[in-house]
């Protein structure tokens, strides 16, 4: 098994940020140093990152000799968007596209896409968890925008057909396009996950099954997380680990989320992994970081147990 950080907190003196809006100047050789040291094999990054590097094909090659260099390759590459969506549909496709000639220099073999929303709702303005200036994800209330709750067949079928499209492209590239289960998406629960690999059907189509993502979607989960992680790991290609803490409150019908490090959450990734090994799945660990603190000191934490996990079932 080989871990991947995708890390979310951005701390890095004097920088601090967020993942989702990098900049890959500030990716220096003191920070890829301590993700080695910390027992990771690689990074993900989003395209959007990699979209910042000036000067062209020479300076895109000589940050991806970089990463190697300090034993942190771009293991993953994130370009999600809903490519059916009505407005931003045509752009999202075509990132996706875009991004497969940053995977072809840095050697990356997943692209990995959340189909969410990309922008704010003008009728959700509580509960929302700004993730960049041109993102917003939605957690914890009745109401999830774009679910798989409102979605029809006819809009499975349109986007198994965009999918079916990038992974025939993406074939030429020997790249895994990795859908992601995630919140305000007609992929956000086992059932929408199956259903859009079924209609898709191409060896290089799988899914991410981000259990955090299943836990904060609604104020009230509507599966569990073991029901799901059983059905999805036969079909799984790329897995975002995380964990949450859910605090209800039902007068609001709102519930609200402390991330917590992987042992210090609810999901219980002892049963996750076993499942996940059962399974066969010989795709990467990606353990998403720690919003606040000690980003270094939480996540080796979760590494180090995510570690132990499968040895004890290797051996």
């Amino acid at each position: 098994m080989k871990f991947c950080y995708a890390f979310r907190r951005f701390s890095d003196y004097p920088f601090l940020g967020n993942a989702f809006d990098m900049d890959p100047e500030r990716i220096t050789p003191k920070f890829l140093k301590r993700v080695k040291n910390m027992g990771f094999d690689g990074i993900e990054l989003g395209i959007e990152c990699l979209e910042k590097i000036k000067g062209g094909e020479s300076q895109i090659k000589e940050f991806a000799k970089k990463l190697e260099d300090h034993g942190t390759p771009l293991l993953a590459l994130r370009s999600g968007g809903l490519m059916i969506d009505p407005k931003y549909g045509e752009d999202n496709f075509n990132r996706t596209i875009n991004s497969f000639k940053y995977a072809e220099i840095f050697n990356t073999k997943v692209v990995n896409g959340a189909i969410s929303i990309p922008e704010k709702s003008p009728y959700l303005d509580t509960g929302t968890e700004l993730i960049s200036s041109k993102w917003v994800a939605h957690a914890g209330l009745p109401f999830s925008q774009n679910s798989s709750r409102d979605a029809t067949m006819p809009e499975y079928e349109l986007l198994a057909k965009k999918y079916i499209e990038v992974c025939d492209i993406a074939k030429d590239f020997d790249i895994q396009i990795s859908c992601e289960v995630h919140q305000n998406s007609p992929i956000d629960n086992s059932w929408s996950a199956k259903l859009i690999n079924k209609l898709v059907n191409k060896d290089n189509f799988g899914i991410n099954p981000d259990l955090g993502n299943i836990l904060w979607n609604y104020d009230i989960p509507e599966e569990l997380c073991e029901d799901a992680i059983l059905e999805l790991a036969p079909i799984s290609n790329y897995w975002h680990c995380k964990n949450l803490i859910r605090v209800n409150h039902p007068e609001n019908q709102r519930s609200v989320f402390i991330r917590e490090t992987i042992i210090g959450g609810e999901i219980d990734y002892r049963f996750a992994v076993e499942a996940m090994f059962n399974a066969k799945y010989d795709g990467f660990m990606a353990i998403e970081g720690v919003f606040g603190g000690d980003q270094f000191y939480s996540d080796k934490i979760s590494l180090e147990y995510c570690k132990n996990l499968w040895k004890e079932l290797e051996n």
